[in-house]
């Protein structure tokens, strides 16, 4: 082969070489996608408040960003609720979690005065206080720790008592019982003062150890119970109705502070459409979830709960005192 033939095909090899890079370059007026990672430790099913709120604010997000693409964590897949929540202080992991409010009393405590036992009259009572100024104080209280709110959410009904071999169908038959909980001091509170022995654990875990009989029981809601298949391994549900539970969708203060205002108003439109169809949905999705659990054979029970109302006046006072929340358990009191 003459020299000058093979100069020239080596010339025409890098010049395509050379294409191939160049097209391999992102364009420089090309948008960066920012990955939006919404953790949830609820299984993933639309029929639980929690990712049926997480599923819509994604929904919304990859609807209407182009610069934002959003994706579900369901089931703890990032982590058990409370490391999630940790690393997004530092804007590590998740992007956002949606859950219950007792996670974050260990990142405020005075957050703790939303999950004070049998102190919400109703869904009326639970909305006009936290969009007012308790919501807006404890937000605010909220995005100095690197957590900004971005909606209060409805549990699907209130927390009760889930037994595995013996019904409760009087507070005595609660002694001693070890019922999972949240692993918050409110929540074990409240628990122990109604005679259980409240037993904190990791959402993830409570399956297998009542399954296996490390548990006796545990308690939340009526669409939890129902979601999460815990009629395969639990049998009885006693209406305590001891503890609202209230949902808080958060999201990263550092990401937040890295979007620009069009992505902060797509975000920020998700979390209040995500609120609303919860809020909309709440005593509809408990009445049927407590139907479809009798249907799966679980038996229903009601108890009087005379004596854990006298006990909860003075415990309230109790707790709030000792979470530094005296003025917000006075506010949600007087609220009509």
């Amino acid at each position: 082969m003459k020299i000058g033939t093979m100069l020239h095909k080596f010339a025409l090899c890098l010049a395509v070489a050379a294409a191939v890079a160049m097209s391999a370059l992102p364009d420089a007026g090309a948008q960066t996608t920012k990955q939006v990672k919404i953790s949830t430790a609820a299984a993933a099913d639309v029929g639980n408040e929690n990712y049926m709120v997480s599923w819509i604010i994604a929904t919304y997000i990859n609807s209407n960003s182009d610069t934002l693409k959003a994706q579900l964590y369901p089931a703890s897949a990032l982590g058990d609720e409370r490391t999630v929540v940790e690393g997004m202080q530092l804007g590590a992991g998740a992007t956002m979690f949606v859950g219950g409010t007792a996670i974050h009393n260990n990142f405020n405590k005075r957050m703790g005065v939303l999950d004070l036992p049998f102190m919400w009259r109703n869904y009326d009572h639970y909305h006009k206080v936290m969009d007012g100024k308790v919501g807006e104080t404890l937000a605010a209280e909220h995005e100095k720790l690197g957590l900004k709110v971005l909606g209060w959410n409805d549990s699907w009904g209130y927390r009760n008592v889930v037994t595995t071999k013996k019904a409760v169908k009087k507070p005595a038959d609660l002694n001693g019982l070890k019922i999972r909980t949240i692993q918050t001091p409110t929540y074990i509170a409240a628990l122990n003062v109604m005679g259980a022995s409240a037993t904190p654990m990791a959402f993830g875990e409570v399956y297998t150890s009542l399954q296996t009989g490390v548990l006796d029981g545990f308690e939340h809601s009526s669409a939890m119970v129902l979601t999460g298949k815990y009629y395969e391994v639990s049998k009885y549900i006693t209406l305590t109705e001891h503890l609202f539970g209230p949902i808080v969708s958060v999201i990263s203060k550092k990401e937040w502070d890295g979007y620009t205002e069009k992505e902060k108003q797509v975000v920020a439109a998700a979390a209040k459409l995500a609120q609303d169809v919860n809020r909309s949905l709440s005593v509809q999705r408990d009445a049927e979830s407590l139907k479809k659990l009798k249907a799966k054979g679980m038996v229903i029970n009601p108890i009087d709960k005379t004596a854990f109302f006298r006990a909860a006046g003075p415990l309230q006072d109790q707790l709030a005192k000792g979470l530094g929340a005296e003025d917000l358990l006075k506010i949600i009191r007087e609220t009509k």
